[in-house]
């Protein structure tokens, strides 16, 4: 049994549709002092490479993130659990979708951006293995707070580290 059905909650984390957008923004709002408008996410959603994902409990947008594809690792722009969701595993949920797409091949990390006084989430993505590896002065346009740059780093499996080399390698040889 999975830690989420343990404390009672299904968590079904899928792609972000347009009619998740008033529940998406109702979340942004109570969780930001500096929220997104429901035109940075179209504006962000409408690039190639920009993936929105909402996490459901009963039918209900709990929590959603958006991330960036880029050439070597996932760049979380945006992640909120409604507060009266939190710490029922929700935000852990989505994070594990991300890290579950790295790879040693491809993408081996997953970076994000978090407020010097948002104490709450610099533990919360501590907790799940991101460590803060920089400090962005004056990062924010809305104010002239810092930002600590974490990231989480893939960790090859132990099959990943004995029996290195791609699929192709272990193919033709």
């Amino acid at each position: 049994m999975s830690s989420d059905q343990k404390e009672g909650v299904r968590v079904h984390v899928r792609w972000m549709i347009r009619r998740d957008m008033p529940e998406v923004l109702a979340i942004e709002n109570s969780c930001f002092e500096f929220p997104w408008s429901e035109d940075d996410f179209i504006r962000c959603l409408r690039q190639r490479n920009c993936i929105g994902m909402v996490a459901e409990v009963d039918h209900e947008v709990a929590g959603f993130m958006i991330y960036e594809l880029q050439k070597t690792r996932l760049h979380v722009l945006n992640f909120a659990v409604a507060e009266h969701r939190r710490r029922e595993k929700i935000g852990s949920r989505m994070a594990s979708k991300l890290v579950a797409k790295l790879s040693s091949q491809r993408r081996t990390r997953v970076v994000l951006e978090v407020r010097e006084t948002n104490l709450a989430a610099q533990l919360f993505f501590r907790q799940l293995g991101f460590r803060a590896v920089s400090v962005l002065r004056d990062f924010y346009e809305d104010t002239t707070e810092d930002a600590y740059l974490m990231q989480y780093r893939y960790r090859p499996t132990e099959i990943e580290v004995a029996a290195p080399g791609n699929r192709i390698t272990r193919l033709a040889g």
